[in-house]
């Protein structure tokens, strides 16, 4: 069976063969840290074993509501913000034919998304598109009070009802939440909603294996099972019994950590296949999120090649030499598009004729390699036998387990977000929300 794999030698020109094994005893400390529960945020760690938890009855209970949705409705919308809808969005959009949106004719319902932004054209044009079609919902919210997907939530639970009675809206809402608490727990209990638990030791961030990103993934046509086995499959791979050499989560962690150490500030995750733009969305959530904190932590962008190439390119090339690449290359497409031959020749692209576009998109990505690696930018490679739903899940895990090292490396706690809550305080302050009258008398002096 091939798996993912981790390649760091274009980085070699920044890491010395003896800095990079300077990291082999930290690692070590890291791993221990997060498969005994011994560092901080240990009371956030339930990802780390959560593939070879998952049982197939949970799966197959997922799926099963999958399947009443995807009969009763031509369009989900998954209400949610963040890790609440970042992952499934990445492996849908990875897995699933770009063009579905535009089809008419579907076999599995068009899966949107709301709650992710208070953009009100946003929710009003969604709306609108709403009216004529038969949709369910599923609201995605451990407390059920996040402003945004609190606000969508809200209209579109009053369309659905308007459209087809509160009976009926029953069957079509699910609810994704805490087992006990908060105010969407609390509806949902009134209402009679088919609910899924998202775990209390499992963040946002890292909740894409639980029903938060299984259920829509289900919704979308793609296989669940699969992808549990790719991260299953990486979770034995990464372990705290794999050797630091073998270990490409352990290696990914420490390259990254040297080169941040040497000034690399910001990293950019490439990829060179439109298919993995959300997976980079979500990814930049991942890190961002688990490692900005104290002052400290690797900046996560990302960038579209070669679209980006076209405009960001030269920055890359030739800008400040703050950053390091590391590039996530599918090695087979699922299609086969060869360049036809024209009499004409006007474009002078006969010398292609006959060859693959993934070909030419294949050069593009090793001539880039090489000119951003002359251009002094470190290069790392995550290489992708294929984009499926098992390859998918050896990628999500494989990033989070070398996020939980790096967050340790970083000596920072990697599973909290305080600095999330700061423009909330202040929005509350400024929309005076009941209990936020003392904040909202200092704001307002401010402005």
């Amino acid at each position: 069976m091939r798996h993912i794999s981790f390649d760091f030698n274009k980085a070699m020109g920044s890491l010395s063969q003896e800095a990079f094994m300077s990291y082999e005893q930290p690692v070590a400390e890291a791993l221990h840290k997060l498969h005994k529960g011994t560092g901080r945020g240990n009371d956030f760690l339930g990802w780390v074993h959560l593939p070879s938890s998952i049982s197939d009855s949970d799966l197959d209970e997922i799926v099963e509501t999958a399947v009443k949705l995807r009969k009763a409705c031509e369009v989900v919308v998954v209400v949610g913000i963040g890790g609440s809808y970042l992952g499934a969005r990445a492996v849908i959009d990875a897995n699933l034919n770009i063009f579905d949106a535009y089809e008419t004719k579907r076999t599995s319902p068009a899966v949107v998304y709301a709650g992710q932004n208070i953009g009100e054209d946003y929710i009003y044009e969604l709306m609108e598109y709403l009216q004529n079609k038969e949709f369910g919902i599923i609201n995605i919210s451990k407390s059920g009070t996040t402003t945004e997907p609190a606000i969508a939530f809200r209209l579109l639970k009053q369309l659905l009802e308007s459209k087809v009675g509160k009976e009926e809206a029953r069957d079509r809402i699910v609810a994704v939440t805490d087992a006990k608490k908060g105010a969407l727990r609390k509806l949902a209990d009134q209402e009679g909603y088919k609910t899924f638990i998202i775990p209390d030791n499992v963040g946002g961030r890292f909740s894409v294996l639980t029903p938060v990103g299984l259920l829509p993934i289900a919704v979308a046509g793609c296989n669940i099972h699969k992808l549990v086995a790719g991260a299953k499959e990486m979770e034995g791979m990464t372990s705290d019994k794999v050797p630091f050499i073998e270990n490409m989560a352990a290696q990914y962690a420490a390259a990254r950590n040297e080169l941040y150490k040497q000034g690399k500030k910001i990293e950019l995750l490439v990829n060179y296949n439109p298919k993995l733009h959300y997976f980079n969305e979500w990814w930049k959530q991942l890190y961002g999120e688990s490692e900005g904190k104290e002052h400290k932590g690797i900046f996560p962008a990302a960038v579209d090649f070669s679209t980006d190439l076209h405009s960001m390119g030269q920055w890359i090339q030739e800008g400040e030499r703050t950053i390091f690449e590391t590039v996530v290359s599918v090695e087979k497409s699922k299609h086969t598009v060869e360049i036809p031959f024209d009499k004409a020749n006007l474009d002078g692209l006969n010398f292609l004729a006959g060859m693959r576009v993934d070909e030419v998109n294949k050069m593009a990505e090793l001539g880039t390699q090489i000119a951003h690696v002359d251009g002094e930018v470190p290069n790392m490679r995550v290489s992708v036998p294929e984009l499926n739903e098992f390859y998918l899940g050896e990628m999500i895990y494989f990033f989070e387990k070398a996020c939980g090292i790096s967050g340790y490396l970083l000596d920072i706690n990697p599973f909290d977000q305080p600095g999330v809550e700061a423009y909330k305080k202040n929005m509350f302050a400024l929309l005076d929300k009941p209990g936020f009258e003392e904040e909202s008398k200092a704001i307002k002096a401010r402005i």
